[in-house]
């Protein structure tokens, strides 16, 4: 199956837009774990476990699992995804932006050391700097374009006064995603949920390539407001959604620290359910 056919079929069983970010941070980590950097996979293993059945994607971040050399436990990790979600797929989240020879090895790591189904990319270099993991097939990859943090501002919401119609970074870099630069038909954007009119705007620019949208959660963005912005679908006669566009909504620490105690398992459940019936309510307006 390609990245975008595991999407529909994720979010056909588990009825959810939700993305449960995977950022581990040993010293918030409960009880006995605290500090303790080798339970790194215990406790991603025990969130992915509580969230098997709620979540349309896994994302780990990759600097969370570098800081602490714990590559070796996230390879463990995402060979476990497989055992226990096998139908949800997993995005890396490396922010890689690099060209020729060296993009070449940022896609085995993604690809083949970690075994992930697609990755996400800064655009900064251009697309040579992207077209290495276009090649693999059925791969995805999530070019940043307007991101959730204050100083995206700072070079996506510039003018580009030598394009025609001088749209703002951002906007060239959606129009990019959805035309020329497409070439598998599996790339997608991340847009920030703390933006909700620049979201609306990407959809518009991009109809149809999939949106990985942190932002909700810790970072305060609105789950509701972000569904009728970046998300576009209908539901069959049976009810169930099927996506036109799809939305990867993605919250990380709001699930995974949802307590500090040894229940932080069910606690991370809990927030999971509470936030995919969010999504899912803002889908019926």
């Amino acid at each position: 199956m390609t990245f975008l056919e595991m999407l529909g079929a994720a979010e056909q069983r588990n009825q959810s837009l939700l993305c449960v970010g995977l950022d581990p941070d040993p010293k918030r980590f409960p009880g006995a774990m605290q500090g303790d950097a080798g339970r790194i996979f215990d406790f991603c293993a025990a969130i992915v476990e509580a969230t098997a059945d709620l979540a349309l994607a896994f994302k780990p971040q990759i600097a969370y699992f570098a800081a602490h050399r714990a590559e070796e436990q996230l390879e463990r990790l995402v060979q476990h995804m497989r055992q226990v979600a096998p139908h949800v797929p997993v995005i890396l989240d490396s922010k890689r932006g690099d060209i020729g020879s060296t993009a070449e090895q940022y896609a085995i790591e993604a690809f083949e050391r970690y075994g992930c189904d697609a990755v996400t990319l800064s655009p900064f270099m251009g697309f040579d700097s992207v077209e290495p993991y276009l090649r693999r097939h059925g791969k995805g990859a999530f070019l940043l374009c307007r991101t959730s943090n204050p100083g995206g501002n700072d070079l996506q919401a510039q003018p580009l006064r030598d394009v025609e119609g001088q749209p703002l970074v951002y906007e060239h870099i959606a129009r990019l995603a959805q035309g020329p630069w497409n070439l598998n038909g599996q790339l997608g954007l991340v847009v920030g949920a703390t933006y909700p009119q620049e979201l609306a705007r990407v959809r518009e620019l991009a109809p149809t390539v999939p949106l990985l949208i942190p932002g909700v959660g810790a970072q305060g963005g609105d789950a509701a407001a972000t569904v009728r912005s970046g998300w576009r679908g209908t539901r069959n006669a049976d009810g169930k959604v099927q996506s036109s566009g799809f939305a990867i909504v993605n919250s990380s620490r709001a699930i995974l620290y949802a307590s500090s105690g040894d229940d932080f398992a069910t606690a991370a459940r809990q927030e999971a359910e509470r936030t995919r019936a969010t999504l899912a309510a803002a889908q019926q307006e």
